[in-house]
């Protein structure tokens, strides 16, 4: 089942890497090896082996490592939510974190001639599948308690979310959406999640309501005549580029959208260069492909023995299933506009090495599924 899983994520970055290549195009500028880093198509062909390196090393750590021990200063995963939110402090302080396209979610760290930027969110969302697995897993059915247990969590995923929903409101809400999914997972009563809509209705108004443009984003899905050649220009050039693609496509490197046409053809919207280059046939592939990792991933999860594992497996492979719908549910307008990264075929290193790195736990996982091992009765959780 590793092979399996490892061979569909190896084939999708290097899908991503071939698209961010092709959609980085750019008759503004000569290509120029000395600025090699500059260009996003180049970065991503570099990420694409550090990435598989990532996931080679990742699947041979034993997952257990992440559990919560009795001393809680020597849980890894506690010390990586520190770290996270940490992270998410310093970007927010202007002299450290680097602003792009209005927003500061980078770090940037100069290295020589080069600059490498780093997204605490990202880092920050895969911390959170990684601490609340293994803290589920060590609480076991006391999760049920709702004023020990279950409120403790959702007070430590709204420090996370408050933190990030400053500057992006929608990693912000999938890291919450997320939360909420693995604790439900782990066995959270429904009754403990339906007390929560009342201050989550609160939460989404507030955070709208701090940015008028994301209320104008909204508006522009509802009412996209309206905004055509504003908010809503991007959605529309979209759309395009998936209809002019046809069944067949244009053909790998002769789309004419991302000259210009199509904003953050490299990023967000790649998929849209996939659709136009690749054509149905293309897009449908990629789909395919999410599709095959989702039906892997959640056999191991269903297969695995211990309680982490099976909490943990579950988790990583509905993180990245649903940030994919997510994104392809933006780039074909069924959505909202919002800045969510297709797995493995957006351009972005950040986002590539951490999502490698938590599919190399899930092949560790799947190694050991079937082995019959179990964890202590005191690491499954307190009954």
């Amino acid at each position: 089942m590793a092979d399996y899983i490892a061979v569909v994520i190896v084939f999708l970055m290097g899908v991503g890497a071939v698209m961010v290549f092709s959609a980085g195009a750019n008759l503004s500028y000569e290509l120029d090896l000395s600025r090699f880093y500059d260009f996003p198509g180049l970065r991503q062909i570099m990420f694409f082996p550090i990435a598989v390196l990532v996931l080679l090393v990742a699947s041979c750590l034993d997952y257990h490592w992440l559990r919560i021990r009795e001393t809680w200063w020597k849980s890894p995963a506690l010390w990586l939510l520190l770290l996270s939110i940490l992270l998410l402090g310093l970007v927010l302080i202007p002299q450290l974190g680097t602003q792009i396209n209005q927003a500061r979610r980078w770090l940037r760290l100069t290295i020589g001639s080069a600059s490498v930027s780093f997204q605490p969110s990202e880092m920050a969302k895969w911390t959170m599948v990684l601490v609340l697995a293994a803290i589920c897993s060590k609480w076991g059915v006391g999760i049920r308690r709702y004023w020990t247990r279950f409120l403790p969590l959702c007070m430590l995923i709204g420090l996370v979310c408050g933190l990030i929903v400053i500057e992006d409101f929608g990693t912000a809400a999938f890291i919450a959406l997320m939360s909420f999914v693995i604790l439900i997972v782990a066995g959270v009563r429904w009754w403990h999640m339906l007390t929560l809509l009342p201050v989550g209705a609160v939460g989404f108004g507030a955070a709208l309501l701090q940015s008028p443009h994301r209320l104008k984003r909204v508006e522009a899905f509802l009412y996209p005549e309206k905004w055509g050649d504003t908010v809503a220009y991007q959605a529309n050039q979209s759309l395009i580029a998936l209809g002019s693609g046809g069944f067949w496509g244009k053909g790998l490197g002769e789309g004419i959208c991302k000259y210009g046409h199509l904003p953050e053809d490299t990023t967000d919207f790649v998929f849209a260069i996939v659709g136009e280059e690749l054509g149905l046939l293309g897009s449908v592939m990629v789909i395919g492909l999410f599709v095959l990792f989702l039906a892997l991933g959640m056999t191991v999860a269903l297969r695995c023995r211990d309680r982490l594992g099976r909490i943990l497996a579950a988790g990583i492979v509905l993180t990245i299933g649903t940030q994919a719908a997510l994104n392809i549910g933006v780039v074909t307008v069924v959505l909202p506009t919002k800045g969510i990264p297709l797995p493995f075929i957006s351009a972005g290193g950040t986002s590539m090495l951490l999502s490698a790195a938590a599919v190399g736990v899930l092949l560790n996982i799947a190694s050991q599924t079937g082995i019959g091992e179990k964890l202590d009765e005191s690491t499954d959780g307190a009954r």
